[in-house]
Order: C-alpha cells, then structure tokens, then sequence
C-alpha cells in the first residue's frame, strides 16, 4: 500500500565544469525553497547527486524536485538522519543500524538498552524539531581507505559489519554502495562545525530546513537486516513531507484506512479470523467470508471458462525434484517450507502452481493446432513469509491463486497477452476497481546472478509485454530489477477508494520453464518446437484481494457481494403481531429466487436491530408493520438510510433481485437511481 505522487516534469540544466548543482538549479530560476524546491539532481548515468557536486566537465543534469518520488526520497532519508542524530542526542549509548525511506516515511534501527516508550518519542521528536530549525546543512565526505573508515566508525559495531560487506549490502540498505565509503556530515548553519554524522551513500537534502513537516509514528523490534539470527534493535517509523498541509492529509489518511482496516472490520463482521491453534499467517474464513470468497470464485471460475481457459486441480505437496525442473530451488527455498521426508524422498508445500501445469501439458503429445492451451485452477499455495511483514489477509502464508497459464507459440505471445490484459482489467472493474496503471518489472543486468535465460530472450519477452503494455493507453511506469529469475512480468497496480496503491494482476513470460520440462508442440511443418509460457495471476491471491475489497468497500460491499443481502426487521416481534411471520414467509420467496436474506427475531427493539444491521453493512432491511401486513408491502430501508415505502411483495423480491443480479458495485439506493436513469 502506497500514496502515489505524479513527479513533477523539469528540463534539463547545464553544471559547467568547476562550480555547483546548485549554482546551475540558481541559474536557471528553479525553486531552492518551499514545496517545489530542487533537492538533487541526476546526472548522465542516472544518479542522484547532492547539490553541492560538482562535475569536472560541462554536465547537463536533471533538477529533482522534492515532491516527486526520488525527491521525497531524499527528503526521507535525511529525516532519518535528522531522527539517528536526535536519538544520539538523548540516548548517547545508542548503537545506529540502518535508516532507509520506505513508502510514505522513513525509519531508522537503534541498539538500545531497553525498548522506546511513547514518552520516549516525544522526546526524540522535540529534538529532532530543534535540529530542524537550526538548519544543520548535510556534506558529504569520502573515506580514502577502509581503515579510515573503520577507525572512525570503531565505536559503531552494525556500521563496521556494512563497511565490511559494502559489496552484498542490498538495495535498502543506504549506508554503502557505488564503489566507495562516504558519510555525510550535519554541519552548524552558522560556524560550519559539525555536530554528527553518518555512513551514508546519499544523496541528501542541502539543509535540514527544507524539512517541511514530519512525525514519528511508532517504534516495534526488528531484527538487524532482517535475519532471526541477527540482534534484536529497536526500529523508530516515522514519516516526512514538503509542507504541513501535506502532512495533515497523510495523517487523515491513516485515520481513514485505520477506519477500513480489514483486520478490524474481518472481526467486526465475522468474516474470517487467525487462531493461533493454526498458526501466523493461516486464514479461517467463517461463514459469512465463505460467501464472499465463494461468490469471487464461481463468478471468477465462470469468466475463466468463458474466455477459454480449461479448469484443473493439482495437489498441495510435491516432491523437490519438481522445483529444481522448474528452477524455483534454489531461487525461492527461502520463502517455502521447510521438506517433509517421506518415503525417502523430500516432499514440498507447494509456493506455486506453475510446474504442475507444466506436468498436465506434457502428459502428451501436442499439435500448433491446439494452441494456445489455457489451464486454470484455484491452486492453495504455501509460502513462509516472515513474521515480521504478515498483515492480514494481504500478507498471508497459505493463500489460494486465482492462477493460469497460457501455452502458445512465440507469434501468438503478443495476442495473448493483450487478451490477458483486457481479461484482468475487466474483472477488477466488475468488482469496483477502476483506477489502473501498470508497472513493468525487468531484469537487473547487475545481477545476472539472480536471472536464467540468454539476454536474447529477455530482450525479446521485455519487448513483447511493454508493447502490449503500451497498447491498452494506461500509464507504464518501468521497474528494473523486479522480474521473476524466468522471465520479465507486467502487474497492474490498483487504486481503491481513499486513494491507495496495490499490486494486483500479473502477467509474466516465461520462457525458461517450457525448456527446463522440455514442453513441445508439433509444429505445421511437422518440427517440434518449444512454446511460450505465460503466467497470470487475476488477484494473486482470494485472500489477499478480499482484503483489499474489505477495506475498498469499508466492508460495505456491494448488494451481490455481501453476506447477507436482506435483513427482515419487524416493527414489533410479539407473536400477536403477525410482523415476524409475514416476513418469514416473504425471505422464502427471496430466498427461493437466490437471495441470502434472513429475519431478526430476537427480542431487541426495532431500532436496535436498525442499527444493528446497519453496522453490520446489510444492503437491504426490510421492515414490516401493521399497514404493510394489512397491504400485502414491505418498506425499504437501504444501508445509507434512505427509505422506500409500501412495495408490494412480487415488486420487493424483483427490486432486490435486479439489483443483485446487475452487479452494481455501488449501494442499493444509489443503484436504483442509476438504474432509474437507464
């Protein structure tokens, strides 16, 4: 989850040779201060440089400001600096980890004799405010030996373990890479002394006073880079932004989400839960979340088999010699379960469904004339995601692919992505989501280690998805360095209704699978040849998607999703009345026509169960009282609590029918004004 920023558009300007970043961003009459102000800028090769560099030839470089993405990246990340400083500050015994810019802030590891209190950020925040206001300016400097470097980072023993590894570190880890040591000073605005510093890559802000507005969120353990093995830190999240403004908004925003929580609302509704009994990670749906999960796989299921695709079903443990065929061991032993020995043999939970597709396709001869073939299932995979980043029904360890796998000849790879693309796109919008753009995941030639496959291949698989990518007139926004080790992958990133950002479909060639099975067709001039296999995931996963639509929707989803469609409520509920009788026999005739419609009987006042229904996120209440029992009606009351009075019973079992039926993902009154206006 993400809060998208569109980078502002900047023409190139000229660094002569000799003087500065900045000099050249003052000549040109760019913004140094406030919400648009240059922060960096990026030279020929693609790098962010400080301000302050200076080239030793005419360089034309691109001013960054700091409301695009590397420009609040940098303001990110120098807030991090500005939080390890004050922490130092008030805690002088604490040890610096790490302190990278994540999506939307920032956070920075600290070794510290016990864990943060709440007060304790306090604190650190009012320092962290004063070392703003000073306007402490950020200036690199470069270590000439490793020696150097470690004499004056002796008392940092997690910065000793990065200068030590400088070449392994990973890409979130700011402190080192490029090729050299260097860290950056925080130096007095006004006598040039400095009061702290740290080992950093860079780049960052000139002064700590185009730090518009920023707070601490929360502290939480973490272990050092990620390992189990590793110490235990304390991890301080905060986030950073231009101006005050901006601020308040994120912070509204996260009121809003927590609001949508689908870890709060799967509770409040009774939707699904986590028992320990089972396990981190591991789903239950109850009854009410097996119907929101059943309705998305007929109605999936039924879109597949329209646009022709052949249901299958595979087990959920297979032998390890499976995946070294595919190659997925070793690449992904560390996010699958441990083995189970069997019979002598190690067996697997499955973490994908692909190489047993791969097994069905060659399970016999195949001809150019059946192509492409499309194989579809529901497949439950298994992956053993760590503790530390599980969240709910978006970051689970068992989950269910809505998963397929087109083989088709090289010429037909183009036409089936686009058909893929059209497909995936359509189901998102018929279940509400409608705001996309795409993201294009490419091979990092730096670590060819990481990838299989000749450079010819993924220079022609890259082609084929950007230009059908290209074709659907969305925007592509590149990410290099994100594919699969197989093959190169589009995914369709999704904004739900408050704004936020989630990876959806995927779509990836693969052209090392089909060789590793030795998978083959018949081709018309009687040759064998090896198809393209294309991987497509709708959802990625039910569970995760029903989170996603949970929080959406505010778990008010629409009439032919939800749970219960209709509530019978009774203006009064003694038997006398007849109120409870009249409406049981009117939910069997909903029932009868399809619909999931129940009565409350329970001995609660009817505006309590109005309420009741309403936080439940019921559609439909249906409340009868002594004039619809003596005129043969019931009156509507919709989830939004406006009101229809006096609707004859057949007109009352069609009325709700039509609207479940059309699939309006919009609430019921709202759809019968649409419907009104068709």
């Amino acid at each position: 989850m993400s809060v998208s920023i569109s980078p502002p558009q900047a023409d190139p300007v000229v660094v002569r040779a000799g003087t500065t970043g900045a000099e050249a961003i003052a000549e040109a009459g760019l913004p140094v201060h406030g919400p648009k102000a240059i922060v960096v800028v990026r030279d020929p090769e693609g790098r962010l440089r400080d301000l302050d560099w200076s080239p030793a030839v005419d360089t034309a470089v691109e001013p960054v400001g700091i409301d695009s993405k590397d420009g609040l990246d940098v303001l990110r990340h120098s807030t991090a600096h500005v939080l390890a400083q004050a922490v130092q500050d008030i805690f002088p015994e604490a040890k610096l980890g790490i302190g990278p810019p994540i999506d939307n802030g920032f956070y920075y590891d600290f070794s510290v004799a016990k864990p943060f209190h709440p007060d304790d950020l306090d604190k650190i925040e009012k320092r962290m405010q004063e070392i703003v206001k000073s306007g402490q300016r950020f200036q690199r400097r470069r270590f000439e030996t490793l020696d150097e470097a470690k004499a004056e980072l002796k008392d940092e023993p997690f910065k000793l373990e990065l200068v030590d590894i400088k070449g392994d570190a990973g890409d979130d880890v700011m402190e080192v890479g490029g090729g050299e040591l260097t860290i950056y000073d925080n130096l007095d605005a006004k006598t040039g002394e400095r009061c702290w510093g740290d080992l950093c890559r860079g780049p960052h802000l000139p002064s700590t006073r185009l730090i518009g507005a920023f707070k601490l969120m929360r502290s939480a353990a973490a272990y050092w880079r990620g390992s189990e093995k590793n110490p235990q830190l304390q991890r301080v999240y905060g986030t950073a932004w231009p101006t005050r403004d901006q601020l308040k908004d994120y912070l509204k925003l996260l009121e809003e989400a927590a609001r949508r929580d689908h870890r709060k609302l799967g509770t409040d509704l009774d939707l699904f839960s986590f028992p320990d009994e089972i396990g981190s990670g591991l789903a239950v749906f109850h009854p009410k979340g097996g119907v929101i999960k059943r309705e998305m796989e007929d109605y999936v299921r039924l879109r597949h088999i329209e646009e022709g695709f052949q249901y299958v079903g595979t087990p959920h443990i297979t032998k390890e010699g499976l995946f070294h065929t595919s190659g997925h061991l070793p690449y992904y032993k560390e996010t699958m379960f441990p083995p189970m020995d069997m019979e002598g043999s190690d067996y697997y939970l499955k973490a994908m469904n692909c190489p047993m597709h791969n097994l069905i396709y060659r399970s016999r001869g195949r001809s150019y004339r059946e192509l492409p073939i499309r194989l579809f299932e529901f497949g439950s995979v298994y992956r053993f995601e760590k503790s530390g980043v599980i969240h709910g029904l978006t970051r689970v360890r068992g989950f269910t692919q809505d998963d397929s796998h087109s083989y088709v000849t090289k010429e037909q790879a183009a036409a089936e992505i686009k058909h893929l693309l059209d497909f995936v796109l359509g189901l998102l919008k018929d279940f509400g989501i409608t705001d996309f753009y795409l993201e294009l995941s490419t091979r990092d030639d730096s670590k060819p280690e990481k990838f299989v496959g000749s450079e010819e291949d993924w220079v022609t698989a890259t082609a084929v998805l950007e230009q059908c990518a290209l074709e659907t007139g969305l925007t592509l926004v590149p990410d290099p360095g994100g594919a699969a080790f197989y093959g190169p992958k589009i995914s369709v990133q999704a904004k739900d209704a408050i704004g936020r950002t989630w990876q959806m479909s995927t779509i990836q060639y693969d052209f090392n699978q089909p060789k590793g099975f030795e998978l083959e067709y018949q081709a018309a001039d009687g040759t064998r040849q090896q198809p393209v296999m294309i991987h497509c995931a709708k959802f990625g996963s039910i569970e995760r998607f029903i989170g996603v639509l949970t929080e959406h929707y505010a778990g008010a989803f629409p009439a032919w999703l939800a749970p219960i469609q209709v509530v019978g409520i009774p203006i009064r509920s003694d038997d006398e009345a007849g109120h409870t009788a009249y409406l049981y026999d009117f939910v069997a005739k909903l029932r009868k026509a399809g619909i999931r419609a129940e009565v409350d009987s329970s001995d609660e006042r009817m505006q309590k169960k109005i309420r009741t229904a309403q936080q439940q996120k019921i559609p439909f209440m249906a409340i009868v009282g002594d004039q619809d029992l003596a005129d043969g009606t019931v009156s509507f009351r919709y989830r939004d609590g406006s009101q229809r009075n006096g609707v004859s019973l057949d007109e009352a079992v069609a009325h709700v029918t039509e609207i479940v039926r059309s699939r309006v993902n919009t609430g019921p009154s709202a759809a019968v004004a649409e419907n009104a206006e068709a």
